[in-house]
Order: structure tokens, then sequence, then C-alpha cells
């Protein structure tokens, strides 16, 4: 069964998924594409006590890797890519161009963007570590303010479009 709950954090309030195994999904409330809770869940907050104390201590600066499980649904490319995702530490980034040639596959660089854009675990599965190769923050789910807020907290300085900044 589904069930969810929503938690206020530093970057807005989130809505956690998850079915009776594991973690599905962390919805943004606010930002770019604003989510409410899912229409077939039931909300109870008790099986997500460990989740909900990981990212306060993620949040607090004292967490940098996460041990609940994790249940993301999409293709096994996106899932590759996921998975490489995981591989990229706190307080580090990686291009989108390296995340193509850790899936084996360094021409995916578009698809690649497309499934961290897809990721339903954002903070835990980071894409909020994946930039452009010039440095630059590109996309993200939650909005590129939330992406540089995550990116800070883990102490990296990144830099915002031009086109931003106006």
């Amino acid at each position: 069964m589904k069930c969810w709950t929503r938690i206020e954090s530093p970057i807005g309030d989130l809505i956690l998924v998850a079915d009776d195994e594991a973690l599905r999904e962390i919805r943004f409330t606010s930002g770019k594409r604003p989510e409410g809770p899912p229409v077939n869940g039931q909300e109870d907050p008790r099986p997500f006590a460990r989740i909900v104390r990981q990212l306060d201590e993620y949040f607090a600066g004292g967490r940098r890797e996460f041990d609940v499980p994790l249940a993301p649904q999409g293709t096994a490319f996106q899932r590759r890519v996921w998975d490489a995702l995981l591989g990229v530490a706190y307080g580090r980034t990686a291009t989108y161009a390296e995340i193509a040639r850790a899936v084996g596959n360094p021409k995916a660089v578009r698809a690649v963007g497309l499934a961290n854009g897809r990721n339903p675990i954002p903070i835990i599965i980071p894409c909020h570590r994946v930039i452009g190769s010039d440095g630059t923050l590109t996309g993200y789910g939650g909005g590129l303010p939330i992406k540089r807020k995550l990116l800070e907290l883990e102490g990296v300085t990144a830099t915002l479009p031009q086109r931003l900044l106006i």
C-alpha cells in the first residue's frame, strides 16, 4: 500500500511517498514543478520516521549519506543513471557527460539529462549534484534556486546561468 507524509525543510515542504518496502518518491511542493500528495495513497507519517530523521540530519549538515531502502520507478536506462548519481559524493559535482560515461554510453548526454530530470527521489538520489560542463547550474525539478541551496548546503559554490542573474 502506498502512503505519504508532508515534512518541512529548509527548501520548502516535501512530500515523501513510500510503499510497504521502500521510499518511492520525494516531491517538491513549491519551485519549478510543485506537486501534491498522491491521489491513490494514504497519509501516514509512521513509516517515515527513519527517512525524516536522516533528512533532518542532512539539512542540519550532519549527514552525508542516506541509509534507507529506495524503490525508484523508471526504465532500465533511468535506473542506471540514478545508480550512477548515487556515486557522486556529498560536496562533489559531476557533469552530464561524466554520468553518460559512467553508465557506459558517452554519447547519451541528453538522455542522461532527461533521466536526471525524471529522478523520483531527489536529494537522496543526488541529481542536484549534476552541473553543466561549463560549471553552471542546469535544470532541476525543484528549480535552480533549490538546486543551488542544496549544493551550498554541501559546500559547493555553483554558478547560475547568466540569464538567471539579470
